[in-house]
Formats: structure tokens, C-alpha cells, sequence
């Protein structure tokens, strides 16, 4: 398959932050937040841009005997079968149709049933038609679905998508997580998807848009006070506290 990158780590956003965790990020996107290069959050039309864009513009072919040979000589191939590591689809965007496709020919060689995958999207892209009556969205033990709100320099209309929203919705461990800088995003969750879609509360989080260790604690500290204000879940970048911004972490 095509990968961008490739390692093992510990999740670090999410529900199952500290869970440890092999990461496979996926090439291509059909978004661009912030910008090219963090051209919109220079202009001021976004307060955050992709901190992965330089790695899933790029890939290498990776063959399934390679990716499980460097599990075996890492010694956690037998704890990725056994659920006890989680293999994260993540990119990019995992659910472009070519990356899907990849995903589902792997799984079904290699999974035996007690693999843990997490699969990491921006909910804009409806489970790919050659995955025949099913939903691919069900294939994961857990969708991270991350909206994008208009602070990402994204027009509503690329990045709303109320089908796939609702195929994500009917997996029963699917969680909606957003980047939120100010009141003003948690309206716009409230409008363009809560209300809407009629998203379960106890199934949100929200997330600092930050990548730099200078701000993470200011900004943790907002996200924080906003969840107690609404009631609802939050989290850091647990990453970029204990790394900043690396790749490979």
C-alpha cells in the first residue's frame, strides 16, 4: 500500500489518548486547512493549519510482508493481533476512496478479529461504493472524526457532508472531535453540526488548534474551561506537549 509515514507511538488525542499505538498515515487529502503552507492562517481567514500537509503529499510503496516484518523485529506484532497495541488509519484522509481500498485489502488478510483499528477522518467523504450495501465506516472499532469548522479556511460546502456524517454517526464507538480557538467555534459546532445531525453530546470533544509547546498550556487551559462551560469532553495534543512538532512521534 501506499504509506507517508509509518510508526509506533502511544495515541495521544482521542478517547484512548495514552493507549500505545502504530501509526499508518495515509497519502493525499481532499482538504487543504489553513492553506497551502499555512497561506489562509497568514491572511487571517484560519487561526490554525494541517501540521502533517509536508508528509501525506508524499509516499512510498510498502509491501504487506515489510510492514509485518518491521512488526515482528519491533516486537509488537503479536500485541497489534491481539488489540493491545491499536493500529491507527490516519493522514491525509484514510477514506479517499484509493486509500480505502488499501485499508480493506490489508485488514482483510491480516485482521483476525481482535485487531483495534482507529481510523482518523474529516467526515467529508461517504463510505466508497465499491465496498458494495456496507458501510466502511464499520469496519473500525473507533471513527475520530474531525469536523472542520470555518477557522480552517475551508468553505462549508467541501467541508460539511451530511451523508458521511450520518454513516460515521451509526458506528457505536464513533467520536466527533473539534479544533475550537474561540466562542464563536463552539456556535458554529452548535449550528453546522450538533443541531443538525442531532449529535450526542457525551460523543464530542473538543481540541486546541495548536502545534506549538509555547501556547499548548494556554491554549489546554481555554479548551478546558470551555468543556466545563458546555459540558462536553476535552482533551490536549498530548504529542505536541511531550514532542512539540515532530513527525515519527
Amino acid at each position: 500500500m501506499k504509506i507517508s509515514e509509518k510508526f509506533y507511538s502511544v495515541q495521544a488525542e482521542g478517547v484512548t489518548s495514552g493507549v500505545p499505538a502504530y501509526f499508518i498515515r495515509l497519502p493525499g487529502c481532499n482538504l487543504m486547512c489553513g492553506g497551502a503552507s499555512g497561506e489562509l492562517m497568514k491572511e487571517g481567514k484560519a487561526t490554525w493549519w494541517c501540521d502533517s500537509e509536508s508528509l501525506w503529499k508524499q509516499f512510498k510503496e510498502v509491501s504487506y510482508k515489510e510492514l509485518i516484518d518491521e512488526w515482528d523485529n519491533e516486537n509488537i506484532y503479536n500485541d497489534i493481533r491481539n488489540g493491545i497495541i491499536h493500529l491507527v488509519w490516519t493522514g491525509g484522509e484514510p477514506v479517499l476512496h484509493r486509500n480505502a481500498q488499501d485499508i480493506l485489502e490489508f485488514l482483510n488478510k491480516f485482521d483476525n478479529g481482535k485487531v483495534f483499528n482507529e481510523l482518523e477522518t474529516n467526515g467529508t467523504i461517504e463510505s466508497p461504493k465499491y465496498w458494495m450495501d456496507k458501510n466502511f465506516y464499520d469496519r473500525f472499532q473507533q471513527i475520530n472524526c474531525s469536523p472542520k469548522l470555518s477557522n480552517s479556511g475551508i468553505a462549508g460546502l467541501s467541508r460539511i457532508n451530511p451523508g458521511a456524517i450520518r454513516q460515521i454517526q451509526k458506528n457505536p464507538n464513533h467520536w466527533f472531535k473539534f479544533v475550537v480557538s474561540n466562542e464563536d467555534d463552539w456556535k458554529e459546532v452548535m449550528r453546522d453540526y450538533i443541531t443538525p445531525f442531532k449529535i450526542d453530546w457525551t460523543r464530542i470533544i473538543l481540541m486546541p488548534g495548536c502545534d506549538s509547546q509555547d501556547q499548548i498550556i494556554e491554549r489546554t487551559a481555554f479548551v478546558f474551561e470551555m468543556a466545563k462551560k458546555h459540558r462536553v469532553r476535552a482533551i490536549t495534543r498530548a504529542q505536541i506537549m511531550v514532542w512539540g512538532k515532530r513527525s515519527g512521534v
